[in-house]
């Protein structure tokens, strides 16, 4: 495999935890922390994925200290893990919510499960990792920081991503109360807000209603894939926000901008993203729902 660039964002000796490690930006946060010496704590839902980051991060002689599947909905399971992990190391350093889930459509399509789903892995997933992992940070008494990584859908109107919108601007509204509540801690909170990433989620996203396979539908969603940076360009953005402390990591300047639209202009932001929201019904309209 390809040597993996160090970050240069000092996690020497750092204990990491990671969910997500298995594929996308997780995968690619975990190899380059392990490049910079960090000692890691992964966890994945795909058990053969993981075992695959697992086996590459030691091919760079890299640390794995503790790994294993599960789903991070699973309050139990992740708590015995974190009790697991506890029981026989200190606590993080770091600790990575990256792992999550996408689904799109209108309200009319969406099912009940899509709403569940987003929330179950989306944000409860994460509170579930922070339930279980920064009390011990706290005890410890030696500052750390927590990622947390919600979207573009966390900041902005994105067309059909109301249920996402729901489990990511939840997790940054967290993030932010969390961000101030663990600053007498020394404990740094971080909110990365990636637009799109070259991950299997991106050629994979659940669309309620949508024939994935419409020759139209295929057409606006690999230009949409062609606008995604790579998940090690996301992972290197991460990492140096971490290591300067910095609240809202931006993955692409395209986001940056559109946030600072929405924040300085809301009137011109309001029509340009009732008239996004028009071409993206139309894009997405498979051909025989036109007839």
């Amino acid at each position: 495999m390809a040597q993996q660039g160090r970050s240069g964002a000092g996690f020497t000796g750092k204990r990491c935890f990671l969910t997500g490690a298995a594929s996308g930006i997780g995968r690619a946060t975990a190899l380059k922390l392990a490049a910079d010496g960090a000692e890691l704590y992964l966890t994945d839902r795909d058990a053969a994925g993981l075992e695959t980051t697992v086996a590459d991060v030691r091919a760079l002689d890299g640390v794995v200290a503790e790994y294993r599947a599960l789903d991070i909905s699973d309050h139990d399971a992740v708590a015995e893990f974190a009790a697991d992990i506890h029981a026989t190391h200190p606590a993080m350093d770091v600790v990575m919510n990256i792992a999550g889930i996408s689904a799109w459509g209108t309200v009319d399509k969406l099912t009940h499960q899509d709403w569940k789903s987003l929330i179950d892995v989306n944000l409860m997933g994460p509170i579930h990792v922070i339930e279980s992992f920064v009390p011990p940070m706290i005890e410890a008494r030696r500052g750390g920081h927590l990622v947390n990584v919600s979207s573009a859908a966390g900041i902005v109107a994105l067309p059909w991503h109301a249920a996402y919108s729901a489990s990511k601007y939840g997790l940054r509204g967290m993030s932010e109360v969390l961000r101030f509540d663990l600053a007498r801690h020394r404990i740094g909170v971080s909110v990365v807000v990636p637009g799109a990433v070259q991950t299997p989620l991106v050629n994979t996203v659940h669309i309620a209603g949508v024939d994935r396979d419409d020759p139209n539908v295929q057409k606006w969603t690999e230009r949409f894939a062609g606008h995604a940076v790579s998940p090690e360009h996301a992972a290197d953005k991460i990492l140096r926000g971490i290591s300067r402390n910095r609240y809202l990591i931006y993955t692409s300047v395209d986001i940056r901008a559109l946030y600072m639209f929405k924040r300085t202009m809301w009137l011109p932001y309001s029509v340009a993203m009732k008239q996004v929201n028009a071409l993206f019904s139309r894009a997405l309209r498979p051909r025989t729902a036109r007839r």
